[in-house]
């Protein structure tokens, strides 16, 4: 049996591997929980942070007040990094000119950035307490907490990018351990192709999840194994079994028109039967030629086959006003059967004597390709569409008889043999159809 070919060209599309999605997965997952809780930390430290220095200002203030109620000799402020400021009524205008930043603060704590005496820049935390006896300021310099902060962040951002690449290396590693069965089914299954026996698989994997895949790969290899095993004893049958009766009919017809004195009459229906046994017979030996998938080779003259056909489509005219003719006259042989040249172009053929009511059918040789051109009623864009559909009969097949297959034929052979062919509408009526053989199986 001949290897199926893989496509020539084949469009690529983006898919990320089972593995790299898993190494994906564990590389985004540990990104995004150390981000979360780097951002998390931060916010934390900064809120505990701000809290306890705005617990400790707000004590001092307190305690600052407290004691310039009792004795405005008498303020300290215990805590270090701050700077305080304390201004009785006759400087409250002062502030005003000196620190009008100040001046319009009310109660409470306040973050504020400027640059110092020396014009660096500088940010701190300002508490403010007014009464009508005194103002008090105290400013705690904020710039070693800044420098802290922004080493913590280094160092968060250095925890988020080494955490990340620990995730990458447990991912690869986990990918690697999970993906390792499945590659050695999948190898497994690729080295028993080549048997007609499948062999089983199951066997060599543990009862996990990639067992029970090789479990049911193995059911679905056995139940595959008989439709194809009944499928060649079908065909066998099949070709034993109609050859036979068609050799018996073709011997009766041969012998009956060896017999002298026939009647013209006796003589045509003997030749139709006798043509009606070809066509069984080539048609057989096509259909196997597509269950078995198989290319069959032969030096088959086209021209010959075509006058054949035409010869054989004049006699079943009957009345109909139509011209049947060859145009082109040269020679080409093409490595099939006759058999699967005779179906093609056969089919192509007797749907264009078939739809064509007068006028007439040429049969045009080309130089690798034949065209099939009628006067018929035309193609429709739905006929254009489905015509080598499978059972599909075209819009003008009411009162025909047949079952709507003759071109699926056509189009498998086609792909069997790397032939193509194209039926479209003609340009003034009628339908061209033509059947390109390959370039590589012709000799002209």
């Amino acid at each position: 049996m001949r290897a199926r070919k893989e496509p020539r060209s084949r469009k690529r599309r983006y898919r990320r591997r089972l593995r790299s999605r898993i190494i994906l997965s564990f590389v985004l997952l540990g990104f995004g929980l150390t981000t979360l809780f780097a951002f998390a930390t931060n916010y934390a430290r900064n809120r505990v942070e701000e809290a306890i220095i705005e617990d400790v200002m707000n004590r001092n203030i307190s305690e600052a007040a407290r004691q310039f109620e009792q004795d405005p000799s008498n303020v300290s402020f215990p805590v270090n990094q701050i700077r305080a400021f304390v201004y009785t009524p006759d400087k409250f205008e002062q502030v005003r000119r000196n620190r009008p930043e100040w001046y319009a603060l009310k109660d409470g704590i306040t973050g504020i950035t400027g640059t110092d005496e020396l014009g660096n820049q500088m940010s701190y935390k300002l508490a403010v307490r007014k009464t009508p006896n005194a103002w008090f300021f105290l400013a705690y310099d904020m710039s070693q907490a800044s420098r802290g902060e922004e080493q913590f962040n280094r160092a968060l951002y250095a925890s988020v990018f080494v955490f990340t690449l620990f995730s990458l290396l447990v991912g690869w590693w986990a990918a690697s351990r999970v993906m390792s069965p499945v590659s050695e089914l999948a190898r497994r299954l690729q080295a028993s192709g080549g048997s007609t026996q499948p062999e089983p698989l199951a066997l060599h994997f543990p009862e996990d999840e990639v067992g029970q895949l090789a479990s049911a790969l193995d059911d679905y290899a056995s139940r595959l194994t008989e439709v194809v095993q009944r499928d060649r004893e079908f065909n066998a049958d099949v070709s034993h079994e109609l050859r036979t009766p068609l050799a018996v009919v073709k011997g009766a017809v041969e012998l009956l028109l060896s017999k002298p004195g026939l009647d013209e009459k006796t003589r045509a229906r003997l030749l139709r039967i006798q043509r009606a046994e070809q066509q069984c017979t080539d048609l057989i030996s096509a259909l196997l030629l597509l269950s078995r998938n198989e290319r069959g080779h032969g030096a088959t003259d086209v021209q010959r086959v075509a006058e054949q056909l035409l010869d054989a489509h004049r006699t079943q005219l009957g009345g109909k006003p139509l011209e049947l003719r060859l145009e082109g006259g040269r020679e080409m042989v093409v490595d099939a059967p006759e058999s699967a040249v005779n179906v093609a172009l056969g089919n192509l053929i007797g749907n264009a004597v078939k739809y064509t009511t007068h006028g007439e059918v040429i049969v045009r040789l080309l130089d690798n390709a034949v065209e099939v051109i009628d006067s018929g009623p035309g193609l429709s864009a739905e006929d254009a569409a489905r015509l080598f559909e499978r059972g599909y009969r075209g819009t003008h097949a009411e009162h025909s008889l047949g079952g709507g297959i003759g071109l699926s034929i056509v189009r498998r052979l086609c792909a069997l043999y790397e032939w193509q062919v194209r039926v479209v509408p003609g340009e003034e009526r009628g339908v061209v159809a033509t059947l390109t053989f390959s370039a590589a199986n012709v000799a002209s």
